[in-house]
């Protein structure tokens, strides 16, 4: 009995209910499955098709497919084992309770169906099923990537993710292992991810079909780029991203952020772009100029640009049942539906519904209102608020889209959304187009996505957990990243316990991608017009947030950071370069550059900016001096001290309040 045929470039296996394709995709397999009679024609977040260099060899036994470095061995029973190109196994499915050695079929037939396999299917509806995949699992594996998750861990080994995205938590499902291998789980569908000491499952709720995709490569070099290579890379960062970006929740009138920008101008602060956040419209879904607050955004934008600075706009995606576009949205099916009762997805002053942009008529119509009412009048950085988006009620199954039910696809939202402003930017000539927008999942890299990480709470606890992140992210294939500086919620200007976390988190902030100072700061100053309905005039607005408004000491520091990264730029114009030619991460961990140092995998609280500056935060409140490991293989210089450390070595280091500890590789960038 054979079960394997070759087709189109790929091996089949099919026994039974199951229909199962490895695939030579990219330098690594594709791998589908299902109970359905045939694959959908979704390829989600690979974006390059096979590159068909695999080969193929089919036994009465078992099958072999081979593409670059890796080589998956499927027996007669469905079970895989995957290789490097050495032959050391890097990864095997998951089973229990049986001895698959045997040949006898009839024995096979008698297995009961309360086994416990590595692909499991339940059907939960039409062509739809629960599915899981499991696979055995070293305990002492380290595993990194899968995007955003509040937590402190470097090593994801021993944690349980659940994909689906929220505000702070982005599920980008691209997992690197210290095994030699890269998985990309390649289904939006609501789900889980569990990298235990006896297995690694992932699991969805809803889905037609099991899809992912692995890679082997000798180095997390080698497996990201490897990654970005079918999964697209970002484009090349514009000098205005290099920058200071200046922020705060929110400024209410036209006149209020000129003259924050003229302040900045006339100190000779450098500021590359100054934003303009939520409500500076007339209502949610207009996507547009409030002009009681804003009556001349062309003369607006042009004063600015004359300082050298630019200016980017918050969208939302929500749409008010007040604003003009919201009944031709009802009418053309353009808004996310609910399948049980009322119409409504969000609830922000009034009740809101989130545009589809898993549609691509939708992505056209907003695309077409914001270009007429911003990018005609001089707006061409958008900042992507909601993209998750913020459910009121995160009860997935109340849901649907365009590409079906957000069980289904959820997790695909943010992708839409950025594409709906990148294809409509590339489309009006913007060559480099770059928006800052608060979620991703694979593949929201090659739309120009700046992930920011969302409303995080101001304290040490989330400054430490942001500096997990934005590893995470760049390994998931995310290298433009960047969190509130200060954090977003809680942070007094009054108070000095908030100036050491500003002071420590502006520190780390001027060696993240992107330098950008926000947050809704305390105390709040009260709504300009509460009697109103709707409009600019009903939401209140935080405390000042600029870098005079604090202490003459944290001005100071700031200002020393701010002039600091503008004298990096041509260092960071190359890391950018990198990450847009080959997908490496901006920041990243000391292993991913010395992956032969054991003592670099254990390195969790520094990391490297570029491949030349290595630097080490602080982390919680009140620490002066700090021990940072070196990797071996450099000499290093302390920026600050001028003192020189052979790698291989952890020291004790000075860090006052108003400095960040920074070791330059090889004297280089001195």
């Amino acid at each position: 009995m054979n079960f394997f045929t070759e087709k189109d470039g790929a091996l089949l296996f099919r026994r039974r209910r199951e229909l199962l394709e490895i695939r030579p995709w990219g330098l690594g397999l594709r791998i589908r499955a299902t109970e359905n009679r045939q694959f959908t024609d979704r390829d989600w977040a690979l974006s390059t098709p096979a590159a068909g260099a695999g080969s193929i060899e089919i036994g009465e036994e078992q099958a072999v497919v081979i593409n670059g470095k890796i080589r998956a061995v499927i027996t007669a029973y469905g079970k895989m084992t995957f290789h490097n190109q050495e032959g050391r196994e890097i990864l095997k499915e998951y089973y229990r309770s049986w001895d698959y050695g045997t040949k006898d079929w009839k024995e096979l037939d008698q297995i009961t169906m309360a086994r416990t396999v590595a692909r499991q299917f339940k059907n939960v509806g039409g062509d739809n099923y629960e599915i899981h995949l499991r696979f055995e699992t070293d305990d002492r594996e380290r595993i990194y990537g899968m995007g955003q998750y509040q937590q402190p861990y470097l090593n994801l080994k021993g944690c349980t993710l659940d994909m689906e995205q929220k505000n702070t938590q982005i599920s980008v499902p691209f997992m690197v292992s210290d095994r030699g291998y890269g998985l990309l789980w390649n289904n939006p569908a609501v789900g889980q991810a569990v990298f235990g000491k006896n297995r690694t499952e992932f699991s969805v709720r809803s889905s037609r079909q099991l899809d992912y995709w692995i890679v082997a490569g000798d180095t997390p070099a080698e497996i990201v780029e490897s990654y970005a290579d079918v999964t697209g890379k970002v484009p090349m960062m514009p000098d205005f991203g290099l920058g200071f970006w200046q922020c705060k929740l929110r400024y209410q009138t036209q006149e209020e952020l000129l003259n924050v920008a003229r302040e900045y101008h006339r100190r000779g602060i450098p500021l590359s772009v100054i934003v303009l956040d939520f409500f500076h419209w007339p209502c949610q879904g207009d996507w547009t100029f409030d002009e009681a607050y804003f009556p001349d955004p062309e003369g607006m934008i042009r004063e600015l640009k004359e300082m050298g600075i630019r200016l980017m706009v918050s969208i939302w995606p929500t749409v008010d049942r007040k604003s003009v576009n919201y009944q031709e949205m009802k009418e053309r099916d353009l808004l996310v539906r609910t399948d049980r009762g009322i119409s409504a997805t969000m609830e922000c002053f009034g009740m809101e519904e989130f545009m589809d942009p898993t549609n691509p008529e939708t992505r056209r119509f907003v695309w077409d209102i914001a270009k007429k009412n911003y990018f005609d009048k001089g707006v061409a950085l958008f900042w992507l608020d909601e993209a998750e988006p913020e459910y009121t009620a995160a009860d997935f199954d109340l849901y649907r889209y365009y590409d079906g039910s957000a069980l289904e696809c959820a997790n695909e939202y943010p992708v839409g959304y950025a594409r709906a402003f990148y294809d409509g930017m590339r489309e009006a000539g913007v060559e480099n187009p770059v928006n800052l927008i608060r979620c991703a999942w694979a593949g929201s890299q090659r739309y120009g996505a700046l992930v920011w990480s969302g409303d995080v709470p101001s304290t040490f606890t989330y400054l430490r957990n942001q500096f997990t992140a934005g590893l995470h992210m760049g390994m998931a294939g995310i290298p433009w990243w960047t969190a509130d500086i200060g954090g977003f919620h809680g942070g007094n200007v009054k108070e000095p316990a908030f100036h050491e976390l500003l002071m420590r988190w502006f520190q780390y902030g001027a060696f993240c991608p992107v330098m950008r100072l926000h947050g809704d700061r305390d105390p709040h100053k009260p709504p300009m017009n509460p009697e109103a309905s709707y409009g600019g005039g009903i939401c209140s607005s935080g405390a000042d947030n600029e870098v005079w408004s604090y202490t003459s000491e944290l001005e100071e520091m700031m200002i020393y950071y701010i002039r600091l990264r503008e004298s990096m730029k041509d260092y960071i114009r190359t890391a950018m370069a990198e990450a847009h030619e080959k997908g490496t991460p901006v920041i990243k961990p000391l292993f991913y550059d010395f992956p032969e140092d054991q003592a670099a995998w254990e390195a969790a609280d520094v990391y490297l900016f570029g491949h030349d500056l290595l630097v080490a935060p602080v982390l919680e409140a009140g620490v002066r001096e700090r021990k940072v490991y070196l990797p071996t293989g450099a000499v290093w210089t302390e920026r600050e001290t001028g003192a020189v450390y052979q790698g291989g070595q952890e020291v004790r280091v000075e860090a006052p309040v108003n400095r960040i500890p920074l070791f330059v590789k090889n004297g280089g960038l001195l």
